[in-house]
Order: structure tokens, then C-alpha cells, then sequence
């Protein structure tokens, strides 16, 4: 059968059953099984003879919601919010692997661009850092401690700025792709770009593998989420862009609402973020295993939540084995 057959034949009741989880109107249980057994078999034919189609990404999409209709709807022991961050956010991560892939992309580049940069001139990095601060790391770096700054202000003030201002830098680059991608890129570009600059910097200074050890203890759940709200930026700007096969006003609110979620996992890892910098980097002449592991624990947590799970999930989810247990 043609596809465009397929879709004619099919669509009404695809609308329909659209329209009904949409709805408050709760669907009997016989009538939303057959809806929903109908959309697994139109999803099924759809992936055999239309795999790269926009009509097997409608319906996957169509199935998922169906699938959260279903269980948000059964009374159960346990919380909404626990299927949120179990289910919900992974598959809808799973469905945006590319926008992460881009967004990580966009800012590697920028802080190679940043570290070539502050390589061929080290007065690069105060037009980045200013001097201020450059001058205030060069002393540090002559006493013996490049990383002093973090232990010359109380703990509970900073981590309530900088847990604050990271919030606000993540929802900023999401937000900022309601002017399309351009303006998320630049906010990527920019965090990259000082990022590689002030690594280039205390490299040059023979300070790289020490600093670094340091820095990246709280790091690593700072800066992917940055990177993860970039992604959710690029998701905004995308929809409004690239509407598919949906209207651009359904596409705009698609794209907002998903970027919203997914900006929004990132809030306990800000907040780990700032506990990490504010209680735990402070000690900046920690054992270099300590931070190590750290760092390494850190990086676990974010790939497999952010990458691994979900692709696990869709899988199951993709093969009909997804059946949530809380």
C-alpha cells in the first residue's frame, strides 16, 4: 500500500484517538485497549514499509502518549513524579539524541577554539576572563594553590549564587531558541569558549592537570547541562524553523513544551553542580584519587541518564517490552 493510501485510510481515527487522550474525557478501558492495540498495528506496518517516514515518527509519537495515558490513569501506589523522572524523560531524551550529539558538538568546538586561541596569545584570555581575574589566578598560581579562589568565600554564599546563576544560564539557552537556534548557539559558544580559554590558560601555566582535578569535580555536572539545555534551545529554535508535519503554532508548542522538560532535568544536577563547587571543591588540595572519582562518578551518572537509559528504554519501548513497574 502506498503511504499516502496508508495515511488516508487511517488518519481519522488516528485524529480521533489524538483528540481523546487530549481530552479530560476518560476512555473506557475496552474502547481505549482497541485504540491503542490499532495503533501499535498501523505503528508496526508503518516501521516495515515507511521506517524513515514522517508518518512512523507521528505514530511513534501518537503510541508513547498512549502509553503514559494508560498509566498515568491506573491507580497506583506510587507518585506521578517518579514515572515522570523514570519514563517520561528518558523516552522524550531518547527522542533528541541528535540535538545533544550537536549541542556537545557546538561547545568542544568552541573551547578548542578557546584553547587554540589563548595558546597563540596569552593575553587572550584576559579579553575572556578579565583581568581581574587573571591577575587574581596568577598570584594563586605563585602560592601554590591556581584553584584558591574557591575557598575565599563562604560555602552557603556560593552555592546559592552560583547555583542561581547556572540555573539562569540553563534557562537562558533554552529560552533563547525561541529567537531559532542562533541566539542558543551563541550562549554555547560563548560558556565554550571560556571554558577552553581559562583550561588554556593555567595550561600554559604548567597548572593544567592540577587545576583541572579541581575544577571538574563539580564541572562535569555544570557544564553537561548546560550542554543539555543548549540541546533543549536547539529543540525550541528547531520547531519554529522546521515544523514537520504538524501546523507551525503545533510545532512551536511541541517544541517548547518538550525543551521545557527537558531543561527542567537538569535542575537537581545544577544544584549538585553548586554543593560539588561550593562544599566540596573548596578543598583544593584534595588527594588526587578523591577527585578523580568524583569526577568519574559524575560522568557515569549524566551518560547513562541522559544517553544510555533512554536509548535502552526506546528500545524496549520500540519492541512493545515497555511495560513500567514503580
Amino acid at each position: 500500500m502506498r503511504e499516502a493510501a496508508f495515511i488516508n485510510k487511517n488518519k481519522l481515527q488516528w485524529s480521533n484517538f489524538e483528540n481523546a487522550l487530549k481530552s479530560k474525557k476518560k476512555l473506557r478501558p475496552d474502547e481505549l485497549a482497541d485504540l491503542y492495540l490499532q495503533i501499535i498495528n498501523d505503528l508496526s506496518y508503518s516501521k516495515t514499509y515507511y521506517s524513515k517516514s514522517n508518518t512512523t515518527i507521528y505514530l511513534n509519537d501518537l503510541a508513547r502518549k498512549a502509553h503514559f495515558y494508560i498509566y498515568k490513569n491506573k491507580k497506583e501506589k506510587s507518585s506521578r513524579i517518579i514515572t515522570f523522572w523514570k519514563y517520561e524523560l528518558p523516552l522524550l531524551f531518547s527522542s533528541y539524541q541528535k540535538e545533544f550529539l550537536l549541542s556537545l558538538i557546538i561547545f568542544l568546538l568552541s573551547a578548542a577554539i578557546g584553547l587554540f586561541s589563548v595558546y597563540k596569545d596569552l593575553d587572550f584570555a584576559r579579553v575572556i576572563l578579565g583581568n581581574g581575574y587573571v591577575d587574581m589566578t596568577i598570584k594563586n598560581i605563585k602560592i601554590g594553590d591556581p584553584m584558591a579562589v574557591y575557598h575565599q568565600t563562604s560555602a552557603w554564599t556560593m552555592f546559592l549564587t552560583i547555583t542561581t546563576n547556572n540555573i539562569r544560564v540553563g534557562f537562558i539557552s533554552f529560552l533563547g531558541g525561541i529567537f531559532t537556534p542562533i541566539f542558543t548557539i551563541y550562549v554555547l559558544f560563548q560558556n565554550g569558549v571560556m571554558v577552553g580559554t581559562f583550561d588554556g590558560f593555567l595550561l600554559q601555566y604548567g597548572v593544567g592537570l592540577r587545576a583541572n582535578s579541581i575544577i571538574w569535580v563539580h564541572g562535569v555536572f555544570e557544564i553537561f547541562v548546560i550542554i543539555v539545555c543548549g540541546a533543549a534551545g536547539l529543540i525550541l529554535g528547531n520547531s519554529i524553523l522546521f515544523p514537520k508535519t504538524y501546523t507551525r503554532l503545533q510545532s512551536v508548542q511541541k517544541g517548547f513544551k518538550d525543551g521545557l522538560k527537558i531543561t527542567f532535568s537538569t535542575l537537581p544536577f545544577f544544584v549538585c553542580a553548586g554543593f560539588l563547587e561550593s562544599f566540596v571543591t573548596r578543598y583544593t588540595l584534595m588527594p588526587l584519587p578523591v577527585a578523580i572519582s568524583i569526577i568519574v562518578v559524575s560522568l557515569v551518572i549524566i551518560i547513562f541518564y541522559y544517553i544510555i537509559y533512554p536509548r535502552l528504554l526506546r528500545k524496549k519501548f520500540d519492541n512493545h517490552e515497555f511495560n513500567p513497574k514503580i
